[in-house]
């Protein structure tokens, strides 16, 4: 065998011989390390209720936090309206605090009308303040407009404060156009506010451009208001360059404004290279200003 060969073929047998042992010991580790329980997950997975827990593997210590775990997990499931909830793993404090959470949560449910309430529970005080709290909701219900309207034995005050209430809510829906407004229960002096704000509304509407905006119901001098407000804004429209832009309704000035303010914009674009340029609206003398190098953006 030639000398070059013997060679490669020794370092190969020499390679394979170091390698085998080091193959060897990982490949043992690894099966070592698989078959050991890492005893602080362990002891986490106990906490947990995991499945994975190994309780045979918990020293003394470990299974006194695990219990400790397990009665604060259970208290909180209790308190929690959770499952499952043992009460006689409650200590004396737990299950005094568990009956106290019970019965606030209990009252607030009946305090806002709550239909999973427990009146029977409740102390002679707690059931004076909800039927208080009741008849204060059902007066709010009848201020609203709710019906029916079911409210026994009002006060005259009561009685008082839900038909203030409802004018009010009758002026509020005409002053605002709503459906719901019913023009012949106002007095001649709502009425006419209603008329001064369906007045302001369609003003507002017809110089917005907006839906809703009646121009036979404008007066000279609010049509003169509209046409100037709709005027300005179509003069802002064409300086800004947009889409809402109605160049037949500029006056001679706006427009000629409007084209110097372009040829301006336009020879500064060419001057500095940036933005769009278009040559032919040069005039000569600008022109000779603009140095000759062709730009991708001029034409």
């Amino acid at each position: 065998m030639p000398r070059r060969e013997r060679r490669w073929v020794v370092r190969a047998i020499l390679a394979r011989r170091l390698w085998v042992p080091v193959i060897s010991l990982v490949l043992g580790q690894g099966l070592l390390f698989a078959g050991v329980i890492d005893p602080a997950a362990n002891l986490s997975a106990c906490k947990k209720s995991w499945p994975s827990c190994d309780r045979s593997r918990l020293t003394p210590a470990e299974e006194g936090e695990v219990a400790a775990a397990e009665r604060a997990q259970n208290a909180w499931r209790c308190r929690n309206g959770s499952s499952p909830c043992d009460l006689t793993k409650l200590s004396e404090p737990e299950a005094n605090a568990l009956a106290l959470a019970q019965h606030d949560r209990n009252m607030s449910l009946c305090r806002y009308g709550i239909a999973s309430c427990d009146l029977s529970r409740l102390t002679a005080s707690e059931a004076r303040e909800v039927a208080t709290a009741d008849r204060r909701r059902q007066i709010e219900g009848c201020k609203n407009g709710n019906e029916p309207c079911q409210v026994s034995a009002l006060t005259a005050a009561e009685d008082a404060e839900i038909g203030s209430s409802l004018r009010a809510r009758v002026v509020t829906d005409c002053k605002s156009g709503l459906s719901a407004c019913d023009y012949t229960r106002l007095t001649p002096a709502e009425a006419r506010e209603v008329a001064h704000e369906e007045r302001e509304r369609n003003v507002w509407n017809c110089s917005n451009g907006w839906e809703g905006c009646d121009r036979s119901r404008l007066n000279v001098r609010d049509a003169a208001g509209v046409d100037a407000a709709l005027h300005a804004r179509n003069f802002s429209e064409c300086q800004e360059g947009r889409e809402g832009c109605d160049y037949a309704l500029l006056s001679r000035a706006e427009a000629a404004r409007l084209a110097a303010a372009e040829r301006k914009r336009n020879y500064d674009a060419c001057l500095s290279r940036h933005g769009y340029c278009d040559r032919s609206r040069l005039t000569p003398s600008e022109a000779a200003a603009i140095p000759s190098a062709a730009d991708g953006s001029e034409r």
